[in-house]
């Protein structure tokens, strides 16, 4: 699979007999002002890793980030802002919460009962607010972790010799 923006192809996921890898455009045909001696441990001791589990299963504790802790230290392996929310309007929703439909007018939710769309005991909203979460790419971290290795490495030969 290739996936293109106007500039050409971005990123790739190619899989072959026995894996699968998920590209990012990385040819140095692309970038300009490459820098090899920036301060990696610096940033890399701003991160906070943590033990959690999430909210939908409290029975797998995981290793991870809180995604709005790195956004500053690593700022492109976050999608999203800190607590954004949208609004959506026109809502249908069944007995037990569910969301059914979205962007239907009352009239058309009030008909939709009578003919079998909607359940009788269906509700519509005029709106309400959602959280939109913040993700991270874990594999951006990478580079940070490596380049801290490479400066840890030189301290220590250093050190020994």
């Amino acid at each position: 699979i290739t996936f293109a923006n106007p500039n050409g192809t971005v990123g790739t996921i190619r899989i072959d007999g026995s894996s699968t890898a998920y590209n990012t455009s990385s040819d140095y045909r692309l970038k300009e002002n490459v820098n090899y001696t920036w301060d990696a441990t610096t940033r890399l001791k701003q991160l906070k890793p943590a033990r959690f589990n999430f909210i939908a299963d409290d029975t797998k504790t995981v290793d991870g980030f809180l995604a709005h802790e790195v956004s500053s230290i690593v700022p492109e392996a976050i999608s999203g802002q800190k607590d954004e929310t949208e609004i959506k309007e026109k809502l249908v929703y069944d007995s037990n919460d569910s969301l059914l439909a979205e962007n239907i007018e009352e009239s058309d939710w009030t008909a939709g009962k009578s003919d079998g769309t909607y359940p009788s005991d269906s509700t519509w909203v005029e709106s309400k607010t959602f959280p939109v979460y913040q993700g991270i790419d874990q594999a951006k971290l990478v580079p940070l972790l490596v380049k801290t290795i490479q400066e840890l490495e030189a301290r220590i030969t250093t050190l020994e010799g």
